[in-house]
């Protein structure tokens, strides 16, 4: 194959002290008004004694990321292995069945927790040592990059701090919210059907405290800036461990004011900004990832894109929580109109901004995401679809007090089984359609580890926990998970060659780096057709998939363009004429 020019890397430069002074300045006078100056002293002493050292000095430039980048996503006990540490097992696992294929692992909350699987943090910074400790998460660091959730929105009834609060004690006396159960709150947006406010009772009295989740995981209140001050030290720690990406769980709803939806509020964008500050200080290098299942418009609001021309100062990579729904609803209606036309409608980004791409992820398939997108009986012939297909429908409380669909809860392989006709043989074909079509996309592509595995509906795993989300987070025996990888004609075996197959080869190609153009060809509502490309060298990629379950003619007009490479059959493309229900092409041409 001829030579390749990599494309030119995302980049970023050291905050200089003087630079991160002013930022920070300007990031808490919008929050905290006249006493901006108190805390950025405070702020400033904590840098100066907590934070990491950096091995990125003056100047030096820092790549944020290269076509190579490719996450995998998992609980720390996602594979279990007798009395070892899960964490171990998952470094080994890693280490032994895919060496060269991962180039970052997010590891999903792993403290001490009391409910939700880890999002109902006690102890911020302790392993919960059913899983391993820290040396376990530093080894997992070394020659990948460790992904960590900051869960900053919310903490357990558990923890120390509540434990302050109900006793009146410092610090945690002032960390949560305490509201009036006459209060308005009509207009604040919901996640969940469950009540916003939660009784407690305390020294004082019954006191009615916010929980945006549930009556565990009770709301911080950011207001009080020893709450922001105690974070920015937890992030700081969490980059000591070797951390490289933070994602920024719940984030939207960090704010409250009342009167409003309390989602999305100016204080969290600066919020969100202020930790952009601070690691590209005293990190330059680290990524931050916001987490916030909502409509796309609102979504992409956490880049900061209104400030162009002046550079991005939010996150620097945000979820494609609109690709999951649209992608169900292209692959079990066999027509790739919607989903060309939202890759169309995706902004050109500037350097230091992309997005992280998935299909599956240990939460349920966003349906916020299609408000927008997908008209409303479409979408209910979708929920109806996937629960045909075992899965279930979780509901949020809207402001006038109904109830309406939130997420689908279903392992994405069960999801792939079939069309809006039903179940049909192409589960395997159309599953791994799915996730070259999300590989293909720009961005950085991030698997679950339920995708690699094929696993199916876990109503095992419902049943014992009485939550819907268990459908999706089962935890694997790895002898089991094993056997099932090395026994031949199993789903799991199958699906799990492919995709490293495809990883390899796709970490390999400079036209799938994050920044890399996209560009969507015309072609017949059954192929969605992809470029990449051109690079600076003039080598282009074509994705083109075929989106429905009948062999459809290859009527893409770049295919005339000249000579092509077919990357998944390493060989000079035979010019086809038609593509096989669900079959994908990556061909590369470069002058």
């Amino acid at each position: 194959m001829p030579d390749r020019q990599t494309f030119a890397p995302s980049v970023t430069t050291p905050l200089d002290a003087a630079a991160f002074h002013r930022r920070a300045h300007d990031h808490l006078t919008l929050i905290y008004g006249e006493r901006a100056d108190e805390v950025l002293r405070r702020l400033l002493s904590l840098l100066e004694h907590q934070a990491p050292t950096t091995s990125s000095p003056g100047d030096v430039a820092v790549p944020l990321w290269s076509e190579r980048d490719q996450w995998l996503i998992g609980y720390g006990d996602s594979l279990l292995d007798g009395e070892r540490a899960p964490l171990e097992v998952l470094g080994e696992f890693l280490d032994r069945r895919l060496p060269d294929t991962f180039s970052g692992v997010h590891v999903l909350p792993f403290f001490p927790w009391s409910s939700d699987d880890g999002f109902s943090v006690i102890h911020y910074r302790e392993v919960d040592p059913t899983l391993g400790d820290w040396g376990h998460l530093r080894a997992l660091a070394e020659g990948r990059d460790l992904a960590v959730d900051l869960v900053l929105n919310h903490v357990s009834r558990e923890s120390l701090w509540f434990v302050d609060y109900l006793t009146g004690s410092q610090p945690g006396r002032d960390y949560f919210i305490e509201m009036d159960p006459e209060t308005d709150l009509s207009a604040v947006m919901r996640p969940r059907s469950s009540p916003l406010l939660v009784p407690v009772p305390t020294r004082r009295g019954t006191r009615y405290l916010w929980a945006t989740f549930s009556e565990d995981q009770i709301d911080l209140n950011f207001a009080n800036p020893d709450v922001l001050l105690e974070f920015v030290g937890i992030l700081l720690f969490y980059l000591s461990q070797g951390a490289r990406v933070i994602r920024l769980d719940a984030i939207a709803f960090l704010w409250k004011a009342l009167g409003t939806p309390c989602i999305h509020l100016p204080q969290t964008h600066e919020v969100v900004r202020l930790f952009r500050a601070v690691v590209d200080h005293v990190a330059p290098g680290t990524l931050l990832l916001t987490e916030t299942n909502v409509p796309h418009h609102e979504n992409l609001s956490y880049f900061g894109l209104e400030r162009l021309p002046a550079p991005p100062d939010e996150a620097h990579l945000v979820y494609q929580f609109s690709l999951p729904p649209l992608l169900l609803h292209t692959l079990t209606g066999g027509d790739a109109t919607l989903l060309a036309s939202w890759i169309e409608s995706l902004p050109e980004l500037p350097p230091g901004c992309s997005y992280l791409n998935f299909t599956a992820s240990h939460d349920g398939i966003g349906v916020r995401p299609l408000e927008g997108w997908l008209p409303a009986h479409e979408i209910e012939a979708l929920l109806e679809l996937m629960h045909r297909f075992g899965g279930f429908v979780s509901m949020r409380r809207r402001p006038d007090g109904e109830d309406t669909p939130y997420e689908i809860n279903i392992t994405w392989f069960d999801a792939m089984q079939g069309t809006r006709r039903g179940p049909d043989p192409w589960q395997i074909e159309r599953f791994l359609c799915s996730q070259h079509l999300m590989l293909a996309l720009q961005g950085i592509p991030a698997l679950y580890l339920h995708c690699l595995t094929a696993t199916p509906n876990d109503l095992e795993g419902v049943e014992r926990s009485g939550r819907l989300r268990s459908i999706n987070r089962r935890r694997w025996q790895l002898s089991e998970l094993d056997e099932l990888l090395d026994s031949r004609h199993t789903p799991t075996r199958e699906v799990y060659l492919a995709l490293k197959h495809r990883l390899a080869i796709r970490r390999a190609e400079p036209c799938f780096h994050p920044d890399a153009p996209l560009r969507v060809l015309p072609s017949p509502p059954t192929l969605l057709a992809l470029e990449r490309g051109p690079l600076t060298d003039g080598r282009r990629l074509l994705a083109i998939h075929n989106v429905s379950d009948v062999r459809q003619p290859l009527e893409v007009a770049a295919l005339a363009e000249g000579n092509w490479f077919d990357l998944l059959e390493a060989a000079p493309w035979a010019g086809e004429e038609s593509l096989a229900p669900y079959r994908t092409l990556w061909l590369v041409q470069q002058p």
